[in-house]
């Protein structure tokens, strides 16, 4: 009985850890053919090396999402290696700043809002006609529980995934009867890289506070995340497009 994912070329940006390392490495355990995408060359190619030592196919290339020439570079560089493009998971985003509004530093805003924001918009422009010249195709935008609601101190990390989902759900409309299904994941705090620099790996205390914010008590693990981004992918979500997902262990439900 072959995978969900059995023969799907695979684009994952911000593929060089966290979320995005593990969501290479099930597409990639799943059957898929997976392009690594990331700005950390260490860390793309490194996950590349795992998927292929554990029997998988897979390739870096190395893309910075926030600009447009690198995103065709990097779409042309799957369609090259692969022949076409099957799926994209939109997953690159870096975390900004920690501070109320007013006091946000102009140049993080902008950084913020070009990575999270205007690099899924550019991905979407690029892999959306790749996958119309194969039939088709499915995009998984990564937004975030920050998504849907408010929180102090991520002002632009929230705007721009509360971007994420407004591009998700017009993108779908506009090419629901052309074969792409478009859609996004709205993680909680999972247990990442980017987690850790905001001390859950120093400070206990810290640690505990963001787990009892879930009412599961406890930090998502990025594996459950690209589980759900998998059956997205997979054709049992053939009907599904447009959506927003929680991964957040109920903490949106509270």
């Amino acid at each position: 009985m072959s995978s969900k994912l059995e023969n799907k070329v695979i684009i994952v940006t911000g593929g060089g850890s966290g979320i995005g390392r593990a969501a290479a490495l099930c597409f990639s355990r799943e059957g898929a053919k997976v392009s690594i995408c990331d700005v950390d060359v260490k860390g793309g190619e490194e996950t590349a090396r795992i998927a292929e030592e554990s029997g998988g196919e897979a390739i870096f290339i190395t893309c910075d999402v926030s600009k447009g020439r690198d995103v065709k570079l990097m779409v042309d560089a799957a369609v090259d290696s692969y022949d076409h493009l099957d799926c994209a998971f939109n997953n690159a985003g870096i975390e900004g700043a920690n501070v109320f509004t007013t006091e946000y530093p102009e140049d993080t805003w902008d950084r913020v809002i070009d990575v999270n924001l205007t690099g899924v918009y550019l991905c979407m422009k690029y892999e959306i006609p790749a996958m119309l010249a194969h039939g088709g195709g499915s995009i998984v935008n990564n937004a975030s529980t920050f998504g849907v609601i408010g929180f102090p101190g991520a002002s632009a990390y929230v705007a721009a995934k509360h971007g994420v989902l407004g591009l998700t759900k017009v993108a779908a409309i506009e090419y629901a009867t052309k074969g792409v299904r478009i859609n996004a994941v709205c993680p909680g705090f999972i247990d990442t890289p980017m987690l850790e620099r905001e001390g859950t790996s120093t400070n206990p205390e810290t640690r505990k506070h963001m787990e009892d914010l879930h009412p599961m008590k406890r930090l998502g693990r990025p594996e459950e995340v690209a589980q759900a981004v998998a059956w997205l992918f997979s054709d049992a979500a053939s009907f599904v497009t447009g959506s927003a997902m929680l991964v957040d262990g109920g903490y949106v439900a509270q």
